[in-house]
């Protein structure tokens, strides 16, 4: 796996500005993402970690951390829905956004930022128009303008308009502001689901007209 500090492209501030967060993120967290590591390992058991290609800045593939919140798949299709496999602690975790915490390694990396469009499931690339394929001009984030505006509640129209307008209104003061937004929307719990599911709904393309 490649490390790219400064991505080609990236704003600087932008990247320092991950950078310096991501680094002091990790060690003000780090107490707190070894307790919940061995929560997850007492309760649930081994991963502790969950790894998934997802497509990043220019669409290259890289291994999206997250904590695990669902039980391993039994193959039982009465019992292995989403919503049905996350575990007691993951719901805590998701509520709490803390299953993402880990998602700061990738930051550091290089390969998101604390702002920017949501990192999706590889299978959406081929789905994209043009338009929305732009959400790709950018480092996919931690949070993003699409997630203070709704998040899974938003339809994908929705969401796609948002990232790309983030992409192309980008400031190093829209992401404070994005930030902010965030803190209290995770205050608040809004929008992490959608009625009847435990995440978004599969985004299928552009329906034909």
């Amino acid at each position: 796996m490649r490390l790219d500090l400064f991505p080609a492209g990236i704003p600087l501030s932008k990247r320092l500005f991950d950078l310096f967060c991501s680094i002091l993120g990790l060690i003000i967290l780090s107490p707190i993402l070894l307790l919940v590591a061995i929560l997850i390992l007492i309760t649930d058991g081994w991963p502790i970690i969950f790894f998934q290609d997802r497509p990043g800045y220019r669409a290259i593939l890289f291994k999206l951390i997250k904590f695990r919140t669902m039980s391993i798949f039994s193959g039982t299709p009465s019992s292995d829905t989403d919503a049905d496999r996350i575990t007691h602690l993951g719901k805590i975790l998701r509520a709490t956004s803390v299953d993402e915490w880990p998602q700061l390694i990738n930051i550091l990396r290089g390969e998101m930022s604390l702002v920017g469009p949501r990192p999706l499931l590889v299978q959406y690339l081929e789905r994209y128009t043009p338009e929305q394929a732009h959400r790709h001009d950018a480092l996919p984030g931690m949070t993003g303008w699409a997630q203070v505006n709704g998040r899974n509640s938003l339809s994908w129209e929705d969401k796609f308009r948002l990232d790309v307008w983030y992409v192309d209104h980008w400031s190093f003061r829209f992401d404070l502001q994005i930030l902010w937004m965030t803190i209290i929307k995770v205050i608040k719990r809004e929008g992490i689901t959608q009625e009847g599911s435990a995440s978004a709904e599969e985004f299928k393309g552009q329906p034909d007209d």
